[in-house]
């Protein structure tokens, strides 16, 4: 089983050397490494790739299916939080997702996610407490307790949210953290509770903050929000402090690249190669205790060949001795899996999102292209016979949440920087909880993106003239189990045509998904109304 011999430039990141020699595998081990200076063989053999935070179902794929994908790009192991599913499907979604990924050639560490529901402010389709968390944390496959988005109730010392955290150190597993923007007295708060990790820095300042009261950080270059830029130059001198995640990958950004884009980006800024490598590679797999091999007699053989590591092309990569991917092919086959799911919507009519105003004063939401966070303007609204509408000329579009686990009114507010000049596009990916979030032009075009999600159960889709289509998501209404590559190739086309209604957003559809993110400031839509994520309360839509 799986024996057989590799030769090439070995790149030993323990000892930061690198030699020519040749791996001997039997039955998926390292069983030697041999140094060799005959081998006649170019290329490079070193440990597979980690993507030390991920939430696989931005991908819009089962794990199997995710895993097809990015072993083409090197990545052979992912530390991932089920916080999306869980909060529709709660410790059965989380089961989902252990079991489907345990089905292939794989690594995929999922960790008990601590905010189910994110918040009291948004309806959720479960939750998980204190007593499902110890039963997770118990088990040997959950690595972590994954990211604590309630920042406030950490600093503020909450009973309920210490009790938390107090669950992952009887366990001896580390706790993930989201904290974005805070520095200071509360980041070192913060950190003092136990919190480890951070992915949602977007300063060097803020970054610099929180690893001087000795946290990690994660650099993050995901769909929608790109850090690496800003963050990068952490290698210089924190090295040992710098894990690198994607947190959010949507299908078609995954077919083009993973983790090694980072890892080429790095290296062409001028970090040693090996430094980086142990960043990407070493420093996951201490941090969360990963059986991950590295390239030393006796581990599980994870490994990836490389032409050389400045192009960084992957050409081979393995996952527990087993040939994964080559040449840019994946050779794992796709397999069957079923689709639950928790979705009780109900069509919506355009009454049911006129928006009657009350001053001449309206609070818009501001989009920020990459970034998660939004900002707050007011404006003058536009208004159609006693109906505030979007107003194109100035760029603000009619928001919409509604409930997908219940019957329930819709939610309405306004949102600047989508660009669109006609359409509307929706989506049953709304993080934290998952209701169907939409963005349009006019009031007609929002309800029929809202109803094709309803109809199919979960989804996305877009209203563009006479062109109506969705990319069906029956998975929790978050992934499809169908090929990855035409999940890709559909919502490639979907984010073609928002383009083409006007939107200069890198990624339209990844952006609306974080328009209901309630934990991330500043001003955000949940199922129950506007809310203010500096204050963490509700407010009003007018001023």
């Amino acid at each position: 089983m799986n024996n057989y011999t590799l030769s090439g430039n070995i790149v030993d990141l323990l000892s930061e050397t690198i030699f020519k020699g040749t791996v001997v595998v039997e039955n998926g081990k390292v069983k030697s490494v041999i140094r060799d200076d005959t081998v006649n063989k170019n290329h490079y053999i070193l440990p597979g790739l980690i993507d030390s935070h991920i939430h696989i179902e931005s991908s819009m794929l089962v794990p199997s299916e995710f895993a097809r994908l990015a072993v083409v790009h090197g990545t052979v192991a992912t530390v991932s939080d089920p916080h999306e599913i869980a909060n529709v499907l709660g410790i059965d979604g989380i089961e989902y997702m252990i079991n489907n990924g345990k089905q292939v050639p794989f690594k995929f560490y999922f960790g008990a996610s601590s905010c189910v529901p994110a918040t009291p402010f948004e309806t959720a389709g479960n939750k998980i407490g204190l007593t499902e968390l110890e039963h997770l944390l118990g088990r040997d496959e959950i690595k972590y307790l994954s990211e604590m988005m309630n920042f406030p109730g950490v600093i503020n010392g909450d009973d309920f949210v210490m009790g938390k955290i107090r669950v992952a150190a009887k366990k001896g597993k580390p706790v993930d953290g989201h904290a974005p923007g805070v520095k200071g007295e509360d980041a070192r708060k913060y950190i003092e509770a136990g919190i480890t990790t951070d992915h949602e820095c977007f300063t060097m300042d803020e970054a610099l903050d929180k690893i001087r009261y000795g946290m990690k950080i994660q650099i993050r270059e995901g769909s929608a929000a790109k850090n690496f830029d800003a963050l990068i130059d952490l290698m210089r001198d924190h090295p040992d402090k710098v894990l690198f995640c994607s947190d959010d990958k949507h299908p078609n950004d995954l077919v083009e690249g993973h983790i090694n884009s980072m890892v080429k980006r790095a290296v062409k800024k001028g970090y040693d190669p090996l430094k980086v490598l142990h960043s990407v590679i070493l420093n996951p797999i201490n941090h969360y205790k990963l059986d991950v091999g590295t390239l030393q007699p006796g581990d599980s053989a994870e490994m990836i060949v490389v032409d050389n590591l400045n192009d960084f092309n992957i050409r081979q990569t393995y996952v527990r001795g087993q040939l994964v991917a080559e040449n840019g092919k994946t050779l794992i086959p796709s397999i069957e899996a079923d689709s639950p799911n928790f979705f009780n919507a109900e069509p919506l009519t355009e009454a049911q999102i006129r928006v009657v105003p009350e001053s001449d004063r309206l609070k818009v939401i501001t989009a920020f292209d990459g970034e998660l966070i939004t900002g707050t303007e007011l404006v003058t609204p536009k208004i159609t016979n006693g109906n505030v509408v979007g107003d194109v000329e100035h760029d603000v579009l009619k928001l919409v949440v509604l409930n997908r686990y219940y019957k329930a009114e819709p939610a309405v507010a306004f949102i600047k920087n989508f660009g669109f000049n006609s359409g509307a596009i929706a989506s049953s990916v709304a993080h934290d909880s998952h209701n169907i979030v939409a963005v349009g032009v006019d009031d007609s075009d929002l309800i029929h993106a809202i109803n094709l999600v309803v109809k199919e159960k979960g989804g996305v889709s877009l209203v563009h003239g006479k062109e109506s289509k969705i990319l069906p998501l029956p998975v929790a209404g978050l992934m499809s189990a169908t090929d990855g590559y035409r999940v890709a190739e559909h919502y490639h086309q979907l984010d073609e045509e928002a383009h083409r209604m006007g939107s200069v957003l890198r990624a339209p559809f990844m952006t609306l998904s974080f328009m209901a993110l309630l934990v991330i400031p500043q001003l955000k839509l949940s199922d129950k109304g506007l809310f203010d994520g500096n204050t963490f309360s509700f407010t009003n839509l007018f001023a």
